[in-house]
């Protein structure tokens, strides 16, 4: 998770504002897997600017039925990332959901993994990661959907205890499911942080991490956006 994390906070996509329906606010970024056919996704995600870190390879990603999965049946940690600038981002929309869940991931006893989140890093800015041996990383906000933890929850893992923060929302979803979770980055980054004003967002992130679990896990996600 630690290695993962520093490379996730160090698509162009699509990035042309709209206007939401009801009035929920204007989308100043997207990211949409939904409108690509199946088949493997390495070569356009690296076309539109993802960068892969760690096993990311090997979690076989790939687009179905207008989805975007990851799957692994065995021990991995990987993530896609790409860098921005999206100044007066206050929300995460995303659609997604699991098929299949690490078994022994539990944040509550120190196993700090995930079948698949989203991280938005915060600003150039970057704080301790609280070891020598990690890099540190601009603040960040991690959304992540967890079998067992507990939502509303501002968790921290073994490091980036100062800068980062992870939330599962929602929690305990059915595999199978597509949810839609929508997070108040702006609210969050200013209950968690020092910082008073909401710094530009500088990247966004996918990634999955079975390591010490058993089973694997499988997930999908359709799109992200940031909004107003």
């Amino acid at each position: 998770m630690r290695r993962l994390v520093c490379v996730l906070c160090c698509v162009t996509l699509l990035l042309s504002p709209a206007t939401l329906a009801g009035g929920a606010g204007r989308v100043l970024y997207r990211v949409d897997f939904s409108t690509q056919p199946d088949g493997d996704a390495v070569a356009w995600l690296q076309q539109q600017g993802f960068a892969f870190h760690l096993r990311a390879r090997d979690l076989a990603p790939r687009f179905e039925q207008g989805r975007l999965v990851l799957e692994t049946a065995t021990e991995a940690a990987g993530g896609v990332v790409r860098q921005l600038h999206v100044p007066g981002a206050r929300r995460l929309r995303v659609r997604w959901g699991v098929d299949r869940y690490p078994q022994g991931a539990d944040w509550a006893k120190g196993v700090y993994r995930v079948p698949i989140a989203v991280m938005v890093s915060f600003g150039e800015d970057k704080m301790a990661s609280g070891s020598l041996f990690v890099p540190n990383a601009p603040y960040f906000l991690s959304v992540f959907l967890g079998a067992y933890e507990q939502e509303g929850r501002a968790y921290t893992a073994k490091y980036y205890k100062k800068g980062g923060r992870y939330f599962c929302q929602p929690c305990g979803v059915p595999p199978g499911q597509t949810v839609v979770t929508e997070f108040d980055l702006a609210r969050h980054f200013t209950e968690q942080f020092p910082p008073r004003v909401l710094p530009s967002v500088s990247s966004v992130g996918v990634q999955m991490n079975t390591t010490d679990t058993t089973g694997g896990a499988r997930a999908f996600l359709m799109s992200i956006e940031l909004l107003e």
